[in-house]
C-alpha cells in the first residue's frame, strides 16, 4: 500500500507540474491546433479540411471581440473564470423545465477547447474547472480572449477569427464589421448548425440583439497585464 500512495503521489505531483507548464508555454505559445480539430479530422471524410491561421488579438476586428464578449459571456472581464450568477440562473431555468441552457464562460470554453477532449463526464469537467483556474491565474484576460478568438469553432473546419473572416465574409478578421462580427458571435453556440453568411430569421434575430448588448456594454478595454 506504502508504494502505491507513493505511486499515485508522484504520479499527482507530476500531472499537476505538466498541466501548470503546458498553460505556461501557451501564455507565450501560439496554440497550433486543438482536440477537437484532431477530432473532426479523424472522423470526417478525406475531403475534410482544416482552416485555421493564428492572428495576434491586435490583428482582430474590435468589433469581434466585443460581439462574443456580449453574446457569450458579458461578465468576462470582472469574473475569476466561472460566473456564478448565470450558472444559478441556469440551473433553474433547467429545473424549470425552460430551454436547457449553459453557462460555459469564455474562460472554461478556452480551457476545454484548448485542452480537453469534448464530454461530459466528471473527469473531464472537473479538468476543465482545473485548467480554467490556471489560465485566469496565469494569463491576463486579453490573453484568453486571444487564445479563444483563435481556437473556437466557427463553421464546418473553420477554427478561429482569421478563418472565419475569410471563410464567410472573404475578408480579413481585422476588417470585420459590426455587422460581420455580429453575425459570427450569432452563430457561435452551434457552429455546424447555423450560416453566417447567408444569415437566417434566427441569426438576425440574434445579430440585433448581440448589437444592443454591444451598446450597453461601451468601448471594450483590454489590459495585456491585468490577471
Amino acid at each position: 500500500m506504502k508504494r502505491i500512495s507513493k505511486f499515485l503521489l508522484k504520479l499527482f505531483f507530476w500531472l499537476v507540474a505538466l498541466s501548470i507548464t503546458w498553460v505556461v508555454i501557451y501564455k507565450y505559445v501560439s496554440v497550433p491546433f486543438t482536440p477537437l480539430m484532431v477530432v473532426r479530422s479523424i472522423k470526417n471524410e478525406d475531403s475534410y479540411k482544416t482552416n485555421h491561421e493564428w492572428k495576434p488579438i491586435s490583428e482582430i476586428s474590435k468589433n469581434l471581440q466585443l460581439a462574443v464578449i456580449c453574446s457569450e459571456d458579458q461578465n468576462f472581464l470582472s469574473h475569476n473564470g466561472f460566473d456564478v450568477k448565470a450558472l444559478k440562473k441556469a440551473y433553474f431555468e433547467n429545473q424549470e423545465g425552460k430551454r436547457i441552457r449553459g453557462a460555459s464562460t469564455i474562460s472554461q470554453q478556452t480551457a476545454k477547447n484548448v485542452f480537453l477532449w469534448q464530454g461530459r463526464n466528471w473527469l473531464r469537467k472537473g479538468l476543465e474547472v482545473w485548467f480554467t483556474f490556471l489560465i485566469e491565474t496565469l494569463w491576463s484576460k486579453e490573453r484568453i480572449l486571444e487564445v479563444y478568438l483563435n481556437s473556437i469553432e466557427m463553421g464546418e473546419g473553420i477554427f478561429g477569427a482569421e478563418a472565419a473572416a475569410q471563410y464567410w465574409f472573404n475578408t480579413s478578421a481585422k476588417k470585420l464589421n459590426k455587422d460581420q462580427a455580429t453575425a459570427i458571435a450569432a452563430i457561435l453556440p452551434s457552429p455546424l448548425k447555423y450560416s453566417a453568411n447567408p444569415t437566417s430569421n434566427y441569426i438576425n434575430s440574434r445579430k440585433e440583439w448581440i448589437k444592443r448588448q454591444m451598446r450597453n456594454f461601451g468601448e471594450l478595454k483590454l489590459d495585456p497585464k491585468k490577471k
